[in-house]
């Protein structure tokens, strides 16, 4: 076979011999190949892999860069689930068109924390010249160039950018795109750009406009316009109308590979729920603020008024009563609230100011003791990152943070850190976003986000191609509380939520999670309700997944 090496080769010996013989017929051959081949808009095969010799991809990643080209011509959503590889995918499409000369200037808008792995990974893996973005001059002089989606979208950078025309751009985490009146959304939409790749392991994640934005980058009209699209596959509630028909149209421009389909033997995962009883202090704080959030949540039905800082300080009560003590110190200063409800707000934050220890810090601090090895463990609350931080930093044990709001170099650094001198890398859902963390193999997830496709992506972090050693998940949940009901409706399904987390008619489905978990605690009456209310919640994914898995 006559390789692109080759090709390159003989180009560089004719510019350098000018004298050589060129009536010779074999060279005259070989002359001809090598203009025949770049001059080729077939891709029958993937040239880049013969020179690609120190990577070997998946059967499945090879496949989704033929696909890409031959079907989609550069412009796809990759949605592989977490861990399958979606980067080495990206980098194969635009090796590939790189060699055919097809693709020079390239941009790739990932989080600030992947700007520099990204880059390691073009170079080291497919021998691409990628440079992360520094300064205000990497943007024209850097043919391949790896920036933040932050800076980026920031002046003057972003009209640096919006005034050059790319050949490819890649946009990794591109969830964040889901809404089209974001200056995320705006940038891509209006940057020059032949291909483009978008890769997120949610597509979706709470309402179909999410995934008509998504496709209406990649491929306007593919879904009609927004009123189309609205009237053919929108029903009320957010329920899907024609849910096959849309499907099939999503497939036509999305490439997704799942677990269960690969051909890659994965490390076992085994998920453990651990419960912790609230000290009576800590039990009664919950009491009394379950009932003024209840109080305040008939009230916003006559107002209209936002309840989301209430339903955040009853599950900040579950995480710890600290990170509590600092909504509640927030909420107090808010002038929309009457004078009864400042009172109360002081009487709760005097109750948390009481608390001496906290039930939750207590066990975790046991149980990374008693593992002895690294850990990650994720918390829903910067202000509980902080007092984990200290109080396992007070029992002997060496932990870093990890969290948005960092910039690049110190997320690397944390990382670094967790890597060759620390224990534990606590995180908030930042620590769930896009980084490789294989080292480790155990996850405390010390608070559970309501959207089990965000525990996915914190699993997926040591949960992943790379990973030699079974990975241990425990799942931190408060008995009689709103965590034990989450907890228990997430563990006892785990292996339902493996099979439907980004399967379109699931995520597509009735309401969102979070919002049916919301109405949930807050209209009913007691915890038979909740438990009677959350089976069925189960039932209703459950039997989606059976009609989707049904011949």
């Amino acid at each position: 076979m006559y390789t692109y090496q080759q090709h390159n080769d003989l180009r560089t010996t004719l510019a350098t011999h000018g004298d050589m013989p060129m009536g010779k017929w074999s060279l005259f051959q070989l002359a001809y190949e090598a203009e025949r081949q770049s001059l080729s808009q077939t891709f029958d095969e993937l040239t880049c892999l013969s020179v690609l010799p120190a990577m070997v991809p998946y059967e499945h990643q090879v496949n989704t860069a033929r696909r890409v080209i031959q079907e989609l011509h550069g412009r796809a959503l990759l949605a592989d689930e977490v861990g399958l590889g979606k980067t080495i995918e990206a980098g194969l499409v635009l090796k590939e068109y790189v060699l055919r000369g097809l693709v020079k200037k390239t941009l790739i808008l990932v989080p600030a924390s992947l700007v520099l792995q990204w880059t390691r990974e073009l170079n080291e893996k497919f021998a691409i010249p990628a440079f992360a973005q520094r300064n205000a001059w990497s943007w024209t002089t850097y043919d391949i160039l790896v920036a933040s989606m932050d800076t980026t979208k920031r002046e003057p950078h972003r009209t640096e950018v919006l005034s050059q025309e790319y050949d490819m751009v890649i946009v990794d985490e591109a969830h964040k795109l889901k809404n089209s009146k974001t200056r995320n959304w705006q940038l891509i939409n209006q940057m020059r750009k032949k291909y483009l790749l978008l890769l997120t392991a949610t597509p979706v994640q709470n309402d179909m406009k999410e995934l008509y934005n998504l496709i209406n980058l990649l491929r306007p009209g593919q879904l009609g316009n927004q009123t189309v699209f609205a009237k053919n596959h929108v029903q009320k509630n957010r329920q899907p109308k024609n849910p096959e028909i849309l499907r099939s149209m999503v497939q036509e421009i999305m490439v997704r590979n799942q677990r269960k389909q690969s051909s890659i033997e994965f490390t076992t995962r085994n998920v453990e729920a651990i419960t912790i009883e609230l000290s009576q202090k800590e039990r009664a704080l919950y009491t009394e603020v379950t009932e003024f959030i209840r109080e305040a949540y008939q009230k916003r039905k006559e107002s209209h008024r936002s309840i989301l800082s209430l339903i955040t300080l009853q599950r900040e009560i579950c995480s710890s009563s600290y990170a509590s003590m600092c909504t509640l110190e927030t909420m107090m200063k808010d002038k929309r609230i009457t004078i009864e409800e400042q009172l109360r707000l002081q009487e709760l934050y005097h109750m948390a100011e009481s608390i001496p220890s906290y039930s939750k810090v207590e066990r975790v601090i046991e149980l990374v003791q008693q593992i002895q090895d690294k850990v990650i463990i994720f918390t829903e609350y910067r202000a509980t990152q902080d007092f984990l931080l200290y109080m396992l930093q007070q029992s002997g044990i060496k932990a870093v943070l990890f969290r948005g709001g960092y910039k690049r170099g110190k997320k690397d650094w944390m990382k670094d850190l967790f890597e060759h001198r620390a224990q534990v890398l606590i995180a908030t859902e930042a620590g769930g976003e896009g980084i490789n963390l294989q080292f480790c193999n155990q996850v405390i997830n010390f608070d559970l986000p309501w959207n089990p496709m965000r525990i996915e992506q914190r699993i997926g972090r040591v949960h992943r191609l790379g990973q030699t050693r079974p990975v241990y998940i425990r799942n931190f949940s408060t008995l009689g509380t709103i965590e034990e009901h989450i907890v228990s409706l997430l563990q006892d399904k785990i292996h339902m939520f493996e099979s439907v987390i980004g399967e379109l008619d699931v995520i597509l489905g009735p309401k969102s999670f979070e919002n049916d978990l919301m109405e949930t605690f807050m209209t009913s009456e007691g915890k038979d309700e909740i438990s009677a209310r959350l089976s069925a919640l189960s039932r209703r994914v459950r039997s989606l997944d059976i009609e989707r898995t049904s011949p």
